[in-house]
């Protein structure tokens, strides 16, 4: 395939997209030039593939824990009036991923038994945006392949609740949940505007509701329970002797994070999808707006650029109040 291209259900990608022509996908099922395909085309992080036929595309979720999925990818647009936003939570909402990816790079090196261990720059699209355990995978897959995703998650974990009750408690890291600027301000005037708003994050409750908390307490606005309309998060997760829910299989990019909020959370049908708005800073949350056939709109600052998925932006935006004028 040559670029430009033309996607069914994306529209145009240009050479200059980050986007990746390739010969076949992943997992050999579908090829270039054969059985109807125009074209395959993959995200620059190679997280989705684009299958193109003639008038539909399929989307190839691929899964670092074995279990890759496909999704028909349905045209998103803007229409009026907008009735919800959904919004994630790290990047978008609350400035915390450093936090989350130093907390990868402890569990990488509790596993390498080595304090000193720092990721890379080139690491960081493979760390953020995901679920807990495909960023592992990444690492052990990288750095310590004699490891496997379960120790990876044991010092994961180890890490996380040590530092949550320390934060709670007023003595953890600085910084670690920094409201985005103008947060506050934005989400008054989308309940001025009566336009309901969901948080959606790929990550665990154990670690998102803090972050949840933390930024309300800083905003005062109170508890983020009465505020939001839905919150959605990964679940909890699974450990001997406890009961997990479904949450580190099917998280970003696969659709169903941000599905189950518009369409179970706040009781908006697909047919009225595109009264709805999905806000990301992440390639794997962009991606997984679009599967859910959302618009999307892209944050700056995230690793939207990076990881080659500015192409499935509907928008693209600085600041959240630039937002507001999608809504008009």
């Amino acid at each position: 395939m040559a670029f430009p291209a033309d996607i069914p259900g994306i529209g145009r990608v240009g050479g200059d997209s980050g986007m990746i022509a390739r010969d076949a996908t992943s997992d050999g099922r579908f090829r270039a030039g054969r059985d109807g395909v125009r074209s395959v085309t993959a995200t620059g992080d190679r997280k989705v593939e684009f299958v193109a036929f003639d008038a539909h595309t399929l989307a190839l979720v691929n899964s670092a824990m074995g279990y890759p999925a496909y999704y028909p990818v349905h045209p998103a647009r803007v229409d009026r009036p907008v009735r919800a936003v959904l919004m994630d939570l790290d990047g978008t909402s609350v400035h915390s991923e450093p936090f989350w990816v130093w907390i990868i790079q402890k569990s990488t090196a509790s596993l390498l038994g080595d304090d000193g261990f720092e990721l890379q720059e080139a690491d960081l699209p493979f760390v953020s945006g995901h679920s807990v355990s495909e960023h592992l995978m990444y690492c052990i897959r990288k750095y310590c392949p004699d490891k496997t995703v379960e120790e990876a998650r044991g010092y994961y974990f180890e890490h996380t609740r040590r530092e949550m009750r320390e934060i709670l408690a007023g003595r953890g890291r600085a910084n670690a949940f920094v409201p985005s600027p103008g947060l506050r301000e934005f989400l008054l005037e989308l309940k001025a505007r009566d336009i309901r708003i969901g948080l959606v994050t790929s990550g665990l409750y154990e670690k998102a509701w803090p972050e949840i908390v933390s930024a309300f307490r800083t905003l005062k606005m109170g508890d983020p329970k009465d505020f939001y309309d839905a919150i959605v998060t990964a679940g909890f997760a699974i450990g001997k002797g406890e009961v997990g829910t479904l949450g580190e299989l099917s998280p970003k990019p696969h659709p169903w994070l941000y599905a189950e909020t518009a369409r179970v959370g706040l009781g908006i049908g697909f047919d009225d999808r595109h009264h709805v708005l999905g806000v990301e800073d992440s390639g794997a949350g962009i991606c997984s707006i679009r599967l859910a056939g959302f618009a999307a709109v892209g944050m700056a600052g995230g690793n939207i650029p990076a990881s080659g998925t500015a192409a499935l932006c509907n928008h693209q935006v600085n600041r959240l109040e630039d937002i507001l004028k999608l809504l008009e």
